[in-house]
């Protein structure tokens, strides 16, 4: 049986000397399926539809039982402005069971739709808006998503990334790297309420990411501006009032974050300056992935690599033996072995653009 993760790139956005740019004539955006069942994840489908890099690179999710993908766009280019990008709000619905994957449907949720995730019964998904500090709501059945409204996390300037589920999808989690925080939601079938608490895990937080027991989340925290070291924060989900429990060094922009599907590591691909201008004292060719094992309600360091520039998002296999990480400055995704103790890079798979986020479903 294949093992599906679904990978979106965008040909809006590349870098040059440092600055992301609209170039010349854009390649289309899209995302690339793969089947990471066999030894080495090979490629089973494409399909053309609108993504963004702009955002934590979980603009992707994948329903339980794989039959579809949920993949948002944050931001375009207008017709009247074809250097600049601005910001959209779609989300396509992608049949994964056809040959080749389709797109069979379009909707709209909020202005700087990011990042996206889908409840483990597969019934509900909810958006993060980074651009009007929402989150919009939507049902799902037999495939099928409808829009079931907005709740409101704050100003638009706490530009609200990513959310995630815990707690059996009674609960969530959404990150907000304009003001520092995360913020926690209750959730009653459609009825979505934003809780008084918020959790601070370090400065602005961007991708988070529970999987397996659910029992932690973990944050990527971006707010060094590629000088600062950043960090990454644990947070204890098995109380009543989750709260952070560890903090750890992470190096520069933990841009993507991604626990196995045990629970017991986490992957973070580390721009380590790969993504400044090559005049910068901070600039490196190379990004780092770096993994961690959770450990007595610690972050303990496992494994580093070397990897492709301008790290966006990463997915495991099932079994927890292969981890992919995009490269959206080398138009690539780095395949990478782990045993526990080592990563050891086995190849790459091209891709038509930078990739820019990547899911699997997830338990």
């Amino acid at each position: 049986m294949a093992q599906i993760a679904v990978s979106a790139h965008d040909g809006k956005q590349v870098l040059i000397d440092g600055v992301q740019t609209v170039p010349a004539n854009p390649a289309p955006d899209g995302v690339m399926v793969l089947d990471l069942s066999g030894a080495f994840p090979r490629v089973i489908g494409m399909v053309a539809l609108p993504t963004s890099v702009i955002g934590p690179p979980a603009s992707v999710a994948v329903a339980p039982d794989e039959s579809f993908a949920l993949v948002t766009a944050s931001r375009r280019i207008p017709a009247e402005a074809p250097t600049t990008i601005v910001a959209d709000d779609q989300i396509s619905v992608i049949d994964l069971t056809s040959s080749p994957p389709r797109v069979t449907a379009t909707l709209h949720a909020g202005a700087g739709a990011s990042g996206v995730s889908i409840n483990p019964a597969g019934t509900l998904a909810l958006v993060a808006n980074r651009s009007e500090g929402t989150v919009s709501i939507f049902t799902i059945a037999d495939g099928v998503l409808t829009d079931a409204g907005k709740v409101t996390i704050g100003p638009a300037t706490t530009s609200p990334a990513h959310v995630i589920f815990f707690d059996q999808g009674r609960r969530a989690l959404v990150s907000r790297d304009g003001d520092h925080r995360i913020s926690l939601l209750t959730i009653s079938g459609t009825e979505v309420t934003v809780e008084a608490q918020t959790l601070a895990p370090g400065l602005r937080p961007y991708q988070i990411d529970s999987t397996g027991p659910r029992t932690f989340a973990v944050s990527a925290n971006i707010g060094g501006g590629g000088r600062d070291t950043d960090t990454l924060a644990l947070i204890d989900l098995r109380e009543v009032q989750p709260r952070v429990v560890d903090v750890v060094a992470a190096g520069l922009t933990p841009e993507g974050v991604k626990m196995s599907p045990d629970g017991r590591y986490v992957a973070a691909t580390v721009n380590d300056g790969s993504n400044a201008p090559p005049t910068s004292p901070r600039w490196h060719r190379q990004g780092q992935i770096k993994v961690w094992r959770i450990e007595d309600s610690r972050l303990i360091p496992v494994a580093e690599a070397l990897a492709g520039a301008w790290g966006q998002g990463l997915a495991w296999s099932s079994d927890g033996h292969t981890l992919l990480a995009q490269s959206a400055a080398d138009n690539r995704i780095d395949v990478y072995h782990f045993d526990g103790w080592r990563l050891t890079r086995a190849g790459e798979i091209p891709t038509p653009a930078g990739p820019a986020g990547i899911r699997t479903a997830e338990p």
